[in-house]
């Protein structure tokens, strides 16, 4: 299948596209030759008469006028003579040399390179973008529906198309160009000295950059009035310990396979390390480093002083048996076990680590470190531990969502609240909204999002768990809700809402998606999702003043909750939903006061969109650095 193109056609100068805005990228093998066989008849000989849409619009060469001559005066010879031609070989092989981006589409005037998600591909014309079926008539023709779809079958059978896909698939390994990082302009040299440090030691870490880039951003005014403040940050940029490690594991067929372990161990200036660990294919030592960094910014600005902490695997769960899951957690704790204790690093929950995994994983741990120490946060097996532990995080965002309104005298109830995700905690962010009278009205999948415009209620929420239990799509509940629908390839931004709280993964809200949020009437976010707005997106939300809460204080609920358990007292007796959520309310609003107050301290009016983001990266900073300074060059 055709990947998604980012454009209708090829400029001919491709300057526009403006691949490189700060970013490095590597091009192998420009000019190497491919070899293209094309066989006659195996297209429509009319096709080349037919202007594409999307292609150049110059004149063909001589070379195809004379070829379409011939294939032309091949179909008028009398039959002996096409006998004649059958009988010659079926195919030619042609040399044609392989340029980069107009070369291309010159020479082949159904195909174009474009870019998405960072990786550069040739697309077919006609074709256009993916997650759309093919124009039903690309060649022009009116007629019934079987004659449309008649020429649908012609074309996906076409040589035009079984090229572009050939042309499509030898690209994938000749041409690498990296993910773009944004750089955004700084008002001081010296903040400017930290990211570009950064840049030359770790350029190609797309998503550490960033969160590095958020965190400067909101620090400029704190480095201004105290330079000494420039060689702690560049300190704290590196990790006081990287673990990179192969899992080897055996599926159920028996056959081996062998994934990426990580584990970062930020900084523990204020305290043992607490950080989540998460199973995802595309988790690697970019995206550890900036969970780990967020995570240490989060555990200094909550009411427990900790370390951070983040890793994982690009071990994903989907598909595979609690069997082959529990061979894979046993093999990765057999390697990063030594690393872990109560007064070392403890992990949590995080994207595809469930109850089920980190129960695994405790048991290894367990049987490996010869002692039981029922401190691994999350898992339900037979310990003591708080009532609310898996809802900690969701419901500490529409806490915190509460407080920004009480500062804007406002209510929740009766919002229209978007949410995005499907997993744990957006089930649950729809559970308390629906509990403090809210209004959820979208939640999303990996291949499009549901809106229901009469709003999610306890029984839909339960029915909506069944769907994820049961391993099925969105899609289904549409089936059932007349009023409710699904869109594919598409985002929930667009939907009126004046809450919205992105529960996906990072970077799901990019520019286009924030205009969509401010037009939408979107007046506060709230990110459930660690990063989860492009640089480019935060610059259009603050310009909307669009309130942002960032994840950093917004998710602060499951460190409080993991601290709740370690302490002696959860330990010995059961805590009711009540007393949990009664602490976990009080340990929200420590958490956005101390935010506001860092935000006031430096300038920031409370009112300002930026309050909170900023505020909340200078409260933790401020508590991690008199830390470090206080112990020294260590």
């Amino acid at each position: 299948m055709l990947l998604p193109g980012g454009g209708l056609g090829m400029n001919p100068s491709m300057d526009d596209m403006n691949l490189i805005q700060a970013q490095r990228h590597l091009v192998r093998d420009i000019g190497e030759e491919i070899d293209l066989e094309i066989g006659p008849g195996d297209d429509d000989p009319s096709f080349a008469n037919t202007p594409l849409l999307g292609g150049p619009s110059e004149e063909p060469s001589a070379e195809e006028q004379d070829e379409s001559k011939q294939m032309s005066m091949g179909s008028q010879l009398p039959d002996a003579d096409q006998d004649i031609l059958k009988a010659q070989p079926a195919k030619r092989k042609k040399k044609v040399v392989k340029r980069w981006r107009e070369e291309w589409a010159d020479t082949y005037k159904w195909a174009y390179v474009d870019v998405k998600e960072g990786t550069a591909r040739i697309f077919c014309s006609v074709c256009k973008e993916y997650g759309r079926k093919h124009r039903r008539n690309p060649y022009g023709n009116e007629g019934s529906r079987n004659m449309q779809m008649s020429a649908l079958e012609e074309h996906n059978n076409s040589l035009l198309h079984k090229e572009a896909l050939r042309l499509q698939m030898a690209s994938k390994d000749k041409i690498v160009v990296d993910k773009p990082i944004y750089v955004k302009a700084l008002m001081s040299k010296t903040a400017g000295s930290i990211i570009e440090a950064a840049l030359k030691r770790d350029p190609h870490e797309v998503e550490f950059i960033q969160a590095v880039q958020e965190a400067v951003h909101a620090l400029e005014r704190v480095i201004a009035k105290n330079s000494r403040y420039v060689s702690i940050m560049e300190r704290l940029l590196e990790p006081e310990r990287m673990i990179i490690f192969r899992v080897p594991w055996v599926d159920d067929r028996g056959e081996t396979h062998v994934n990426r372990g990580f584990r970062v161990q930020f900084n523990q200036a204020l305290g043992p390390c607490r950080g989540g660990i998460r199973f995802h294919s595309k988790m690697n030592l970019s995206v550890s480093k900036f969970l780990g960094f967020q995570q240490t910014l989060k555990n200094a600005l909550s009411p427990y002083k900790l370390g951070g902490a983040a890793g994982g695997s690009d071990f994903d769960p989907k598909g595979k048996s609690d069997n082959e899951i529990m061979r894979f957690c046993q093999s990765f704790m057999n390697e990063i076990y030594r690393y872990f204790g109560t007064d070392k690093d403890l992990p949590s929950e995080e994207m595809g680590v469930g109850i089920r995994e980190m129960g695994y994983l405790f048991g290894q741990y367990r049987r490996l470190a010869g002692n039981f120490q029922g401190s691994f946060t999350g898992p339900r097996i037979f310990w003591s531990g708080s009532s609310l532990r898996t809802e900690a995080t969701a419901y500490g965002l529409v806490f915190f969502a509460r407080l920004i309104l009480a500062e804007l005298n406002k209510d929740i109830k009766g919002l229209r609240c978007a949410v995005s995700g499907f997993g744990k905690i957006a089930m649950h962010v729809l559970e308390k909204l629906v509990a403090v009278g809210a209004l959820p009205i979208t939640v999303s999948d990996s291949k499009g999002f549901l809106v229901d415009e009469d709003g999610f209620d306890y029984m839909k929420i339960s029915f909506l768990r069944d769907l994820k239990a049961q391993q099925r799509s969105l899609r289904d509940y549409s089936k059932t809700y007349a009023r409710s629908k699904y869109y594919d390839e598409a985002k929930p931004w667009n939907e009126r809402c004046d809450v919205a709280i992105p529960c996906g993964s990072q970077n799901e809200i990019d520019q286009a998606d924030a205009i969509n949020l401010v037009n939408s009437g979107c007046r506060i976010l709230v990110e459930g999702s660690n990063m989860p707005c492009t640089p480019e997106a935060v610059d259009v939300l603050k310009k909307a003043n669009v309130i942002i809460a960032p994840a950093m204080a917004a998710g602060a609920g499951g460190v409080v909750a993991g601290e709740i358990e370690l302490n002696h007292e959860c330990n010995v007796m059961h805590w009711s939903p009540e007393d949990f959520e009664s602490k976990l309310q009080e340990a929200m609003k420590q958490t956005f006061n101390r935010a506001l107050k860092a935000a006031n301290d430096f300038g920031y009016q409370k009112e300002s969109p930026e309050a909170l983001l900023h505020g909340a990266v200078i409260s933790a900073f401020l508590a991690i650095a008199q830390a470090m300074t206080d112990q020294g060059c260590v």
